[in-house]
Formats: C-alpha cells, sequence, structure tokens
C-alpha cells in the first residue's frame, strides 16, 4: 500500500498521524524510502516504505465504515477469556494488528470486564489505549470534538452490554424450561400405564 504527502494514516498502537514528507535514508550502507508520520501528539515517526504491510501501517476508515464500527460496538457479542494469561495475549495480539475493529473488541471485552472486577495495570492501561485509538479515530473522521465521540462510544457500549444481558437471561430461561418439561419418555409411559390397568380389570 502506497502513500502520498498529507494522507490521514493509522499506525497500529499508536494512532492517527499524518505523512509529512518521503525521504531515502541511508543506515548501516543500506538505502531505502521511509514515510515520515506527524503523530497526533505531535512525535515525529519513521516507518520504511518496504515494511508498510509489516508494521500495520493503513489510511482510516471512511464514513461508512463508521456506522458498521459503532454497530460492532452494541451488537451485544462480546469474547473474553477467563485465564488471565490467554485474555492478555489474545488482545495483545489485536492490538497489534492495526485493524480498528480487532481494537474494538479488545475495548469490549476489557469493558464488560471492568465492570465485574478490577484490571490488573496492564489490561486497565490496553483498555485505555483501546478506547483512544477508537474515539481518535471516530473524531477525525466525522470531524466531531472528542466528548462527543466518547459519549456516542460510551452509549454503544452500554447498548452492547444491555443486549448481551438479555441474550443470557433468555438463554438461561430456555435451560430452566427445557429442565422442568417432562422427558418424553417419561411422559409416554405416564399415558400407557392407565389403559394397561384398565385393560387388566
Amino acid at each position: 500500500m502506497a502513500f502520498e504527502i498529507g494522507d490521514k494514516v493509522i499506525y497500529p498502537n499508536h494512532g492517527l498521524g499524518v505523512v509529512e514528507r518521503i525521504e531515502t535514508k541511508t543506515i548501516m550502507g543500506t538505502t531505502c524510502g521511509f514515510y515520515q508520520l506527524r503523530m497526533a501528539n505531535e512525535t515525529t515517526v519513521f516507518v520504511p516504505v518496504d515494511n508498510v504491510d509489516g508494521v500495520g501501517l493503513r489510511r482510516a476508515i471512511s464514513d461508512v465504515e463508521v456506522e458498521r464500527l459503532f454497530s460492532l460496538l452494541g451488537d451485544g457479542k462480546i469474547e473474553s477469556h477467563q485465564n488471565w494469561k490467554g485474555r492478555f495475549k489474545d488482545n495483545s495480539d489485536r492490538m497489534r494488528t492495526g485493524s480498528i475493529y480487532d481494537v474494538v473488541e479488545v475495548l469490549k471485552g476489557l469493558t464488560f470486564l471492568s465492570k465485574s472486577k478490577s484490571l490488573s495495570f496492564r489490561e486497565k492501561r490496553m483498555l485505555d489505549r483501546a478506547k483512544f485509538l477508537v474515539v481518535s479515530e471516530i473524531t477525525e473522521v466525522l470531524g466531531e470534538k472528542t466528548p462527543q465521540v466518547e459519549e456516542k462510544v460510551d452509549r454503544a457500549l452500554e447498548r452492547c452490554f444491555v443486549l448481551k444481558a438479555r441474550n443470557a437471561a433468555r438463554v438461561k430461561a430456555a435451560k430452566a424450561a427445557r429442565a422442568s418439561a417432562p422427558a418424553p419418555a417419561a411422559a409416554a409411559a405416564a399415558r400407557v400405564t392407565p389403559r394397561r390397568a384398565a385393560r387388566a380389570s
């Protein structure tokens, strides 16, 4: 994927940046091209042109993708390992992919978990990072202020948790109904036994 000066790009785990320059550098005898990015926090990052795919550098999402993003935020589907190590590894891998949709899954899972237990320092930091990445990209695409976007994201997350709770309640009610229903064999035996008794008399 090639970029031009002025393009708004997303650098995984760092957030939004703008391509300021495209230049050639010689490092340890090797000459290669670099994208010079100015990040949202005013830091400068150099990304080798040949390693764009390797680091996951990509363009910011479109307006249409923002709608899909909010749908995903509020869909009621949350994946989370009970095992801390497995959960942290999966979430770390997702944060490195560069996909905003993977970051949303991390945001949903850790926000939901934080409502029932205290997160470790590393998970709390990852949650803060995930929310920052989601909010900052949507803010840039929609051209809205950060507090407004944060409020929209929070509302979508609440819808997600309410929907998850409703789905869980339905599943629990269905299991209870199945458990209280008589077994087919027992019901059939109850219907047959009186007939046999009548014949015997």
